[in-house]
């Protein structure tokens, strides 16, 4: 078995099909075309199925691929497994009523075993067949397979439904005892194991099944298929010898560059393994045209990303850092998939954006979940964190895994099939009041709504069920038209809700309430959070109209909230929106606050206003008359929310938050006077993690006895969506120039610590050179080592560098030492673990204060001096 490169093996395969006349099929979209039963392409033969149905003429009858494929059913398990991958690539040969059993089985026996190709021993090679399937049993053994080496099993005959169907063979590599000590029966039962690694599967589509018979009465195919697919980075992981597919070329580089940007040394941690697959993923769906949205295909990569970002902050990256992986996937799949170069850009921009607009909500939402001191998150705070914070409930049930907690997963999904929206973290209307109770049902009595013209009334209790009141009259506006309900009391207590009942009247929530039918009851509405809600909610008209006029009439609304404290706007729209379009948005509505346009409102027919070019809001149903607001003449809506009488009263306005829902839609936050404030909140995070690195240029100038790098000021707010703009351009400067100066004095201490090598000819005895050096990160560490070794010669070296308030472990030689074994007893003194080649391992530990301890083992080990 002689070592090749990933990309070597794609030319291979694809060229040992070509030589058996089979024409070469490039890989599919990730993205299904034309087929609404995937969400992905998810194997090698699923891009080709219209090919096999007849739907659509195949190009040839002998077909060779190489696949893209996505899988997320187990995304749980990837980084935990050697081979679980999201992203993946599936090597394919087919036959369409060409060749059949003899040729196919033949084929991938020679490519196996070949020392022109794979060169795998064959007694290494184990098979498995149908138990009635004896002509592949009977065609392995005239191959030269061991009988022994040939298992028989239930599970090999492969049928979905009605139609084409068939047995299976598929192939394993036995990679020995040190991958532990499963015997056949491990292939036999189907049991997950390291040792024996399935290569391939052929599928000999032979039979037709048809309902209400049984397999061995099924006829037979008049056109008899072979489809073969098999997993390209378990064949790579086989022949570079790799412990797992992370450890080929395939992960190795991305790896490396995590390491670099982490500063952490890659010890087979569960979180490098999870950035890689995820970016992998990320990159190769995004080239392929999909986006990240909140449903669909969009949340899967939405998913992948936030969840990487978590793994990231396990490694000490708590900014944006996986946009700057995407140049090393590139590299790594270029020569293959050549048509992703011209979307690094695109690519970059789109993974950096998404992460971004979660850091802002992560924090926040970390601290959400910390909070909860029971050892159950329920459903509804669970929801809390998927709708207010954006955290995916795979995230918040990974989150909790850390914490030792569980997560009410039934209740969350009791959550999502209930409200599609909540407006507030605290907020539990469905838990608060039932609004399908018969009693209300039954209740038709009117309630007048007077809110428009008062904040307080004096009215009688027409009815009471449990913690629900209805009033004659009431100035509360009742949650509708994405207006959040008002605050106030009722005698005092306070009403934690108002909705819309059945029958139209305004139904008030009050708990620990004695009143009674027929008492009269003071209502007053809180006027703060009435007068900040209707400042939000004219402030959404308003933006809505600059929308409209700056984007040319191209968009529709798709949903808002308003409430005392923020607005949200939902739009579709089908281009990209620049930072400057949004900017001169807020500039237009804070102009038409200052112009001081009369806001009034009237009710009209509907098709009066629909003459008076009035904008409906979106999802609204309408009755005949309708209650038309205008602004001046900026804009004329149908609405029937609460409004200010003059759009001066709005004061200002800032928007604080935009991003892309995904398919078409975008997302608007904003504030409207004293709220604009709050936007202190939102660039705190841009604040913070620019300090962090502040502070680390600190320590490292001091560590160097270096001088400190001049920074930027912090940028002064100013109450706008600059500030936004502002204090990213400022993180991103920060980030810049400390890495910048960070990799100087690394270049520098490069230089220093392999000038002069003299320091260590006192330490070498006889074959072997045992040492230790602080404050060497890994790079330099590894070239330190080479220098050393040539310095020896024959023999062996062993260094230990401490860096970071951490171990890093290198063994190299070439004189009989097995440097895998070598560090990883070394390592686990430390309380680490790692591995390697027999020439070159490194290993990571954290406790320092073995250093001694680990230095006299390695020296025992060597024998160092005798």
């Amino acid at each position: 078995m002689k070592f090749r490169t990933s990309q070597e093996l794609r030319d291979m395969w694809l060229s040992f099909y070509q030589e058996k006349a089979h024409a070469v099929i490039p890989s599919a979209s990730l993205v299904p075309e034309d087929d609404p039963t995937l969400l992905w392409i998810n194997s090698g033969v699923a891009a080709l199925k219209p090919y096999f149905d007849g739907s659509k003429p195949a190009p040839a009858k002998r077909l060779v691929n190489l696949q893209k494929c996505i899988r997320t059913n187990d995304i749980e398990s990837v980084g935990y497994t050697a081979r679980h991958q999201t992203m993946f690539e599936m090597v394919g040969h087919f036959s369409i009523g060409d060749y059949f059993k003899e040729e196919a089985m033949a084929w991938n026996l020679e490519f196996l075993t070949s020392e022109k190709y794979l060169g795998l021993d064959i007694n290494r090679l184990y098979f498995t067949v149908y138990p009635t399937d004896d002509e592949a049993y009977s065609i392995w053994i005239n191959l030269g397979i061991d009988p022994s080496h040939i298992i028989k099993t239930d599970y090999n005959f492969w049928e979905i439904g009605a139609g084409p169907c068939g047995p299976n063979s598929e192939f394993f590599y036995d990679r020995g005892p040190e991958f532990g000590d499963f015997t056949t029966e491990a292939i036999e039962k189907d049991i997950e194991n390291d040792r024996y690694i399935e290569m391939g599967n052929i599928v000999f589509s032979q039979y037709n099944s048809k309902p209400g018979l049984s397999r061995e009465d099924y006829p037979e195919l008049p056109q008899k298929n072979i489809d073969m697919g098999g997993g390209f980075e378990r064949m790579v992981s086989v022949i570079q010898d790799a412990k797992t597919n992370f450890e080929t070329d395939l992960f190795l580089p991305i790896i490396q560059e995590i390491e670099f940007l982490t500063e952490q040394t890659y010890t087979g941690q569960v979180s490098f393994k999870i950035i890689a697959d995820h970016i992998r993923t990320l990159v190769m769906a995004l080239a392929d045209g999909a986006v990240m949205s909140n449903e669909g295909r969009g949340y899967v990569l939405r998913r992948l990303l936030r969840r990487a970002m978590k793994h990231g902050r396990s490694l000490g990256r708590h900014d944006a850092f996986l946009y700057q992986l995407v140049p090393t996937v590139i590299d790594l799949f270029k020569a293959a998939y050549p048509e992703i170069v011209t979307q690094q850009d695109r690519i970059i921009k789109m993974i950096k954006k998404g992460e971004e607009l979660f850091l802002i909500t992560l924090v926040s939402g970390v601290k959400r979940l910390e909070s909860i001191d029971t050892s159950i998150i329920d459903g509804q705070a669970a929801f809390e964190l998927y709708d207010t914070y954006g955290f995916p409930i795979e995230l918040t049930i990974e989150y909790a895994n850390e914490h030792g907690k569980t997560v009410d997963t039934d209740g969350f999904n009791d959550y999502m099939k209930q409200q599609q929206e909540r407006a507030r973290s605290a907020r539990n209307v469905d838990t608060a009041m039932n609004l399908q109770d018969e009693r209300l049902v039954a209740f038709t009595t009117p309630s007048t709504f007077i809110g428009y013209e008062s904040l307080e009334v004096r009215a009688t209790v027409i009815a009471v069920f449990d913690h629900l009141v209805i009033t004659d009259e009431t100035p509360f506006y009742a949650e509708s038209g994405g207006q959040a309900s008002d605050q106030g009391t009722i005698d005092g207590l306070e009403v934690q809700d108002v909705q819309k009942g059945p029958n139209g009247q305004h139904v008030h929530v009050v708990h620990d309430h004695d009143f009674h039918v027929g008492e009269t009851v003071d209502l007053q509405v809180d006027p703060y959070t009435r007068y900040r809600t209707m400042g939000n909610h004219s402030a959404i008209h308003l933006m809505y109209a600059a929308l409209r006029q700056k984007l040319q009439g191209q968009v529709a609304q798709r949903g808002s909230f308003v409430n005392h404290e923020y607005l949200r706007f939902d739009m579709a729209y089908d281009e990209e929106i620049t930072d400057e379009v949004l900017l001169e948005i807020e500039t237009m509505t804070n102009q038409w606050i200052k112009e001081r346009h009369v806001v009034t409102t009237e009710e009209l027919t509907l098709e009066e206003a629909k003459a008076r070019g009035a904008i409906a809001e979106f999802g609204e149903k309408y009755s005949s008359a309708v209650r038309v607001v205008s602004m001046g003449d900026v804009t004329v809506d149908l609405c029937g929310g609460t409004h200010v009488m003059n759009t001066y009263d709005i004061d200002s306005f800032a928007l604080a938050g935009f991003e892309s829902k995904g398919a078409g839609i975008y997302r608007f936050t904003g504030y409207t006077g004293e709220g604009i404030e709050s936007i202190r909140s939102v660039v705190e995070v841009f604040a913070n993690e620019a300090q962090k690195s502040i502070d680390k240029a600190h320590r490292i100038a001091k560590e160097n006895q270096a001088s400190m790098i001049s920074l930027p000021s912090v940028p002064l707010l100013m109450g706008s969506y600059r500030d936004i703009l502002n204090y990213r351009d400022y993180l991103h400067e920060i980030q810049f120039l400390v890495k910048e100066f960070e990799k100087t004095l690394q270049d520098q201490k490069t230089s220093s610590a392999l000038e002069d090598l003299s320091m260590f000819d006192s330490q070498i005895q006889g074959p072997c050179l045992v040492t230790h050096v602080s404050s060497y990160p890994a790079d330099i560490a590894k070239q330190l080592i080479d220098r050393l070794a040539e310095k020896v010669g024959i023999g062996t070296v062993f260094l230990v560098s401490e860096y970071n308030e951490q171990l890093l472990l290198l063994a190299k030689s070439n004189h009989g030492v097995h440097c895998g074994n070598l560090v990883k007893k070394a390592a686990q003194i430390a309380g680490g673990n790692g591995g390697g080649r027999e020439d070159f391992a490194q290993a990571g530990a954290k406790d320092t204060t073995k250093i001694h301890e680990i230095l006299t083992f390695v020296k025992g080990e060597l024998s160092c001096g005798s």
